[in-house]
């Protein structure tokens, strides 16, 4: 099958020839036709496999049949993404699949100077791709009118949720007309994204281009068992010896990462961190330098497990197990992505021996184990409790550009959201969606933020949102 047959337009081809496309992935054959038919979806797909194209190529097609509203500083389509950088990467797609089109797309997103998006909201945007908080910040300050927006999209629902967002989702729905197309798309399902789906989707058509919460066949998955103690010293084996040039790696917390980046360089392996306590400019600017090939190995939080798109990127390596174990697949979906082959590998400490069960009891598979000569485990070390962060008590989610690290912070952003949709189940019918957000809003923010206090101490300002980080 090819793009052509899916009823895309000859711009819409050209842009995609450009891209270098030769033909659509499962998620894109299935999702175009769907949405083309302004029908609403549900979609999963893994890391990797082209979901962006997927809903940003028939957008493009609808948007650009019809004339938008003249109304000031209003929007046609709306994209909400969890994080910064799978914000920036979403509208750089948009960008170049629209190029040929008489369309203008925007980005914004917290962690940076808000003028300069107020300009470009007041030039005219026709799709706009935003984190929840500093949308909220500029419909807020009325830079931005979301009443004429044609089509939604949820990109990465389920990280949302997990990030405590429902409260902002809810906000922002209230702002928009009822009458819309609204796509919903999520890597891994939960009970969650069915409620969100049952109260947000007008009859969705749902679409699933592999199993539920599985990775790519095209990732070689591997486990090496290690002391704690030793994890840095066989990882700076691993890449030497392999002689990798390079390797994303996942630590637990930001603290880790920094520390862990320091030894590699001290290693003589050139390193950064990217993590939630960098500046956005400093984020943008390592990351560059990572794809360039000017930096070996990148140390990073659960910030870089979503949506990151690096070209070529062969190795994977779980310093630290993540806390929640659907985000295991996140962070080895950013290799092996578009049909490349990819290896992902866990160092793994007898303290992480539940998280590994549960890793695999998601993954409905066992991961190979493989101990290295040399660096064989201690039998006699006993497990020892899993930190999570140099402060435990201050440690949450909003904290690490709302990344977090902890499973209880994870547990606390779900049992919110729970929460959120308890209440509207509950409410008399009639009762409207402007009521609920009314009641959302008077939560106290160190409920709806999960904490009031960054790691590093510092009281989050007010109006300031996890995102904004």
């Amino acid at each position: 099958m090819s793009f052509k047959s899916l009823g895309l337009s000859a711009e819409l081809l050209r842009a995609i020839a450009d891209q270098g496309y030769s033909k659509p992935t499962p998620i894109q054959r299935q999702a175009i036709p769907v949405i083309l038919e302004r029908k609403d979806v549900l979609g999963g797909a893994q890391t990797g496999t082209g979901k962006t194209a997927g809903f940003a190529l028939p957008l493009l097609q609808l948007l650009s049949k019809s004339s938008g509203s003249k109304v000031k500083n209003s929007i046609r389509a709306l994209i909400l993404t969890p994080t910064r950088e799978l914000a920036a990467q979403v509208e750089e797609s948009v960008a170049a699949y629209g190029k040929y089109l008489p369309l203008k797309s925007a980005v914004i997103f917290g962690g940076v100077k808000i003028n300069p998006q107020i300009e470009k909201l007041r030039r005219g945007v026709d799709i706009l791709v935003a984190t929840p908080g500093r949308l909220l910040d500029h419909v807020q300050q009325r830079t931005l009118d979301l009443s004429q927006v044609e089509i939604l999209v949820l990109d990465e629902a389920d990280r949302m949720l997990d990030m405590g967002f429902i409260h902002d989702i809810r906000r922002i729905l209230t702002l928009l007309p009822r009458r819309r197309q609204n796509l919903l798309f999520f890597a891994t399902f939960s009970n969650d994204i069915e409620r969100l789906a049952e109260n947000l989707l007008n009859s969705p058509v749902l679409i699933e281009a592999a199993s539920r919460n599985s990775a790519s066949e095209t990732i070689e998955q591997l486990v090496h068992p290690v002391d704690r103690t030793r994890k840095r010293e066989l990882l700076t084996f691993l890449i030497g010896s392999n002689n990798w040039r390079k390797v994303l790696v996942f630590t637990r917390t930001k603290h880790g990462a920094n520390k862990l980046t320091k030894q590699l360089e001290h290693d003589g392996i050139s390193a950064a961190a990217i993590h939630g306590n960098k500046s956005q400019a400093t984020r943008t600017r390592t990351l560059a330098g990572f794809k360039k090939g000017e930096v070996r190995v990148l140390v990073a939080t659960d910030i870089a497990a979503r949506g990151l798109d690096i070209e070529h990127l062969p190795h994977v390596v779980n310093f630290e197990l993540p806390g929640v174990s659907e985000d295991y697949v996140h962070r080895i979906g950013r290799t092996g992505r578009a049909e490349c082959e990819g290896i992902a590998i866990s160092l793994v400490c007898i303290d992480e021996r539940d998280q590994l069960r549960e890793i695999e009891r998601v993954l409905k598979r066992e991961i190979p184990k493989e101990v290295i000569e040399g660096y064989e485990p201690d039998p006699s070390i006993k497990a020892e409790p899993i930190p999570h962060g140099r402060n435990n008590s201050n440690q949450r989610r909003g904290g690490d550009a709302a990344h977090g690290n902890s499973r209880n912070d994870v547990n606390s952003a779900r049992h919110a959201t729970r929460r959120e949709y308890g209440a509207r189940k509950e409410r008399p019918q009639g009762g409207s969606e402007e009521a609920v957000a009314r009641r959302a809003q008077n939560i106290p923010r160190k409920q709806s933020v999960k904490g009031q206090w960054s790691p590093g101490g510092r009281a989050m300002s007010k109006g300031e949102r996890p995102s904004d980080r």
